[in-house]
């Protein structure tokens, strides 16, 4: 939506996005872009949007196919920093901060929207002890090489006394079965676009005015706290088979 050239992160997600893992695939351009439109007519009133990247792809189905996205159930967007620090700037997100346009769009058409920002998905850790737990069940085999790359290669230098990585596409998943282990706050969100604040995450956390809709949208739900002792056990769960 910027018409910016698309800024890439290989030394946090790898070449394939996968972290050190080599495919032994040659990238190729392609597009699938259309086939949602059949999914969104096949599974109407049913369809659940993950969203866990920028929002560019998701707010121009809104612009082009607005009446038919009323069809969809729900959607779950990774994304933003409320009352908490950016990852690429001191307070932005890098989801929002790369096309802030394009959240503007989904913030004010989505229903039913609920927003997992890095105050929350920062929190869901996985130790190097969980990991290595999780492969001695031989469930996985690429789950140790992944976080073992983003702990020890990225996230120990960048975030000094961080205790494991952060798996944030994960807990988004994980918010469609787990709506407990969350606490939610419920507020129009806008994001900004001016270049000094470009993606700051706002919504009105006042307990005690008119709640500010920026321009009449809907509110949505913001995850604002995260139950670690639930998330770590749904997530070993799940890796592993056992029940903790």
């Amino acid at each position: 939506m910027s018409s910016e050239t698309e800024t890439f992160y290989p030394e946090v997600h790898g070449k394939f996005w996968m972290g050190p893992i080599q495919t032994g695939l040659e990238l190729q351009t392609f597009e699938n872009f259309f086939e949602v439109l059949i999914l969104i007519k096949q599974y109407k009133n049913e369809l659940i949007i993950v969203n866990t990247g920028r929002l560019t792809s998701l707010a121009t189905l809104f612009l082009l196919y607005g009446d038919m996205m009323e069809y969809v159930h729900s959607y779950y967007i990774m994304g933003g920093s409320f009352l908490y620090p950016g990852n690429v700037t001191p307070i932005a997100e890098a989801n929002f901060y790369g096309d802030p346009g394009a959240v503007n769009i989904v913030m004010r058409y989505a229903k039913n929207l609920s927003i997992y920002p890095l105050n929350v998905t920062q929190s869901a850790i996985v130790t190097p002890e969980m990991v290595n737990y999780i492969h001695s069940k031989g469930k996985t085999k690429f789950l140790k090489p992944l976080l073992d790359y983003y702990y020890y290669q990225f996230y120990k230098k960048k975030v000094p006394g961080i205790q494991g990585s952060p798996v944030h596409d994960a807990l988004t998943l994980i918010a469609i079965n787990r709506d407990d282990i969350f606490t939610y706050h419920q507020s129009a969100v806008t994001v900004n676009v001016l270049d000094t604040v470009r993606g700051q995450s706002i919504g009105d956390f006042r307990s005690t005015f008119e709640p500010e809709t920026f321009g009449n949208r809907p509110k949505h739900r913001i995850a604002m706290q995260m139950n670690y002792e639930q998330f770590f056990k749904e997530f070993m769960s799940v890796m592993t088979g056992d029940l903790f």
